[in-house]
């Protein structure tokens, strides 16, 4: 059948296992080049082909709620509900999403972007379910990553206790985005490499019960079939939850898969499938890495594998300015460690891990026990650095009050994808960070604005006994290492460019765009004022009056929510202090921002420089 006709689940029922095998091998084709022009996560999906064909082809979604951790591997899911013809626009601006998506499609029953949510989710559903007198069966499928997070141990317990009918649906690759890390990983090694004695009770099980000699010997085996079970799988994590278990599966073999999926279809009560896949499958390059560099990948040429998205030269991205100016603090400075809850290379903490592996720590998907750590550390006179993406700070917000900014400590907070992401969308933008770290006492909040300012504010923040966040972007920037030792960096002040001629209106802003906006005023030669709000907490209080003495039109441009943000800041100190003044204010309005290149995505919430200069026009 050929792919592109498939109009949903029920079109591949009718296929038998060879035509479903060859099926396989088609879309993993498909993805491999479609994903090289459009960009996506490309690894993972590749890794559940089959296992993906095998459930669509067993149960019936979406009255059988079939659902992805994190949701970046559901692009095959997308495939056998009618989407393929969309592929050209995935991930683009209006096009269908990265992720699971509701809007798209009745059979995206679940949302999300970050991991561990699976098991909460279907334990609601399988909830809701039993209270409404309905028979579905829900089917999270789950990493080996995600199911070391604490939520996903928080929802096992539960789940384990309810006892509801639910298949989950373990994805065993030994991979996050990099590779796995920590006790929970080894004790999933162990249980991958023993003996599959489920699959091999089941099968004796279907022999015994076919006479009446067959089921008293079953009967008879019954205590000593338990015990070997105990021995040899519920010593594990499920057993001790109180969760059926049967695998390992060959997460390759549809044969297996649909055997399996219909064995444990109409199981009473909850039950894992353990599946083996291997990250990559059927793409040489994707197969062999372990770094996590074919994670989510940009355009690339599907025959060499190479990326068709260079850095320009002398040019290195926001991360890696960061990580390469700890090493260099490193070096100098024996108590600073860093952290990374899974993000080694998406972080390019790499370079520390190896120059430092003592100090480095990788505590895979846990957020909130990253951050807590992190506290306990500089308690003990470390002096820690935690790099975490944006979206996924929100995860350790009461850690961050509680442990970090309520002891006042000195811990270092890299908040890395700060701002409009793109491509990735709702789940991953980060523009909350500045909103939710302000209320918060002890707390100082930067954003430099070129890669000199960066390492310098890191130097700074190392030498502050207050937490500390340096929030930077998605992308890169030119960069040359400096003196760190010349820091002339003050908390809470800011920086100002005057044109040359009188300006007849003033512009705060932070970021990068400070130098696009002063390079964008000096070519249409606009007479205004750009300042640097590097800080937003505390703010340049000294600054700011003297700016609003000047009796001149205020814009504050933020590429972040505008609630909470800077300009929320700079009203309550006039407001506090009986500063009248108007001001005009550009940012991101109350709502979620889709995905799309970040072009699109600012313009269309008219927060390009564009549109900043027209505001400027009315006033220059």
């Amino acid at each position: 059948m050929n792919i592109f006709d498939i109009k949903g689940p029920e079109d591949i029922k009718s296929l038998d296992e060879t035509e479903l095998t060859l099926m396989a091998e088609d879309i993993r084709q498909f993805l491999i080049l479609s994903i090289a022009k459009t960009g996506g996560h490309l690894s993972s999906n590749l890794g559940i082909v089959e296992l993906t064909l095998a459930l669509h082809y067993v149960f019936d979604s979406p009255q059988d709620k079939i659902f992805f951790d994190v949701g970046h591997q559901s692009y095959v899911h997308k495939i056998l509900t009618g989407r393929v013809n969309e592929f050209a626009s995935l991930r683009q601006y209006k096009g269908i999403a990265g992720f699971q998506k509701r809007v798209e499609s009745t059979h995206d029953v679940w949302e999300a972007g970050h991991s561990s949510t699976s098991l909460s989710a279907a334990l609601g559903m399988a909830v809701a379910r039993d209270l409404n007198h309905e028979g579905y069966q829900v089917i999270p499928i789950i990493g080996d990553a995600a199911l070391t997070s604490g939520m996903a141990m928080e929802a096992l317990n539960q789940i384990g206790s309810e006892g509801r009918k639910m298949v989950i649906v373990f994805n065993d690759n030994n991979m996050s985005i990099s590779q796995n890390v920590g006790a929970m990983d080894e004790a999933f090694t162990r249980l991958r490499t023993s003996k599959p004695y489920n699959t091999i009770k089941t099968d004796l099980k279907e022999v015994l019960s076919i006479n009446k000699v067959g089921k008293s010997l079953l009967e008879g085996m019954r205590n000593i079939k338990n015990a070997v079970k105990e021995n040899v799988v519920d010593t594990s994590i499920f057993g001790e939850f109180k969760l059926d278990y049967i695998g390992p599966v060959d997460g390759h073999d549809l044969h297996d898969l649909i055997r399996v999926f219909k064995q444990v279809k109409n199981h009473e009560g909850p039950i894992v499938v353990h599946v083996i896949t291997k990250k990559g499958k059927g793409y040489p390059f994707a197969e062999e890495d372990r770094s996590g560099k074919w994670h989510g990948v940009s355009q690339f040429d599907p025959v060499t594998g190479k990326s068709l998205a260079m850095l320009p030269a002398g040019h290195l991205s926001w991360s890696e300015v960061i990580s390469n100016t700890l090493v260099r603090l490193a070096a100098e400075n024996e108590d600073i460690v860093a952290i990374t809850p899974a993000m080694i290379g998406g972080s390019k903490l790499q370079n520390f891990f190896d120059a430092y592996p003592k100090r480095s720590f990788d505590c895979g998907i846990a957020e909130e026990h990253a951050m807590t750590f992190a506290a306990s550390l500089a308690l003990n006179g470390k002096r820690p650095f935690l790099s975490i993406y944006s979206s996924f700070l929100q995860r350790a917000y009461d850690q961050i009050s509680h442990d970090v900014a309520r002891m006042h400590l000195p811990v270092v907070i890299g908040i890395d994808r700060a701002g409009l992401v793109g491509e990735d969308g709702e789940t991953h933008h980060g523009v909350f960070d500045i909103a939710m770290l302000r209320p918060l006492p002890n707390m100082v909040i930067a954003q430099p604005k070129d890669s000199n300012e960066a390492q310098l504010m890191l130097a700074l923040a190392f030498h502050q006994d207050s937490p500390f966040a340096i929030r930077y972007p998605r992308g890169n920037v030119p960069f040359t290492p400096i003196n760190l030792d010349a820091c002339d960096i003050k908390i809470g002040t800011w920086t100002i460019w005057e044109s040359e001629e009188p300006s007849k209106v003033i512009v705060i802003s932070y970021g990068p765009d400070v130098d696009r906006i002063i390079a964008k005023a000096k070519v249409n030669n606009k007479h205004i004022t750009i300042v640097n709000a590097r800080f937003f907490k505390p703010i340049d209080e000294e600054m700011l009056v003297t700016l609003i003495q000047r009796k001149l039109p205020i814009i504050i441009y933020e590429t972040d929510m505008l609630c909470g943000g800077l300009s929320d800041a700079i009203l309550s100190y006039c407001n506090d202090n009986q500063i009248t003044k108007q001001f005009i204010r550009i940012g991101l309005e109350d709502h979620f921002v889709e995905h799309g290149s970040l072009p699109q995505l600012r313009k269309a919430e008219h927060i390009d420089t564009n549109s900043l200069f027209e505001v400027i026009s009315q006033y220059d």
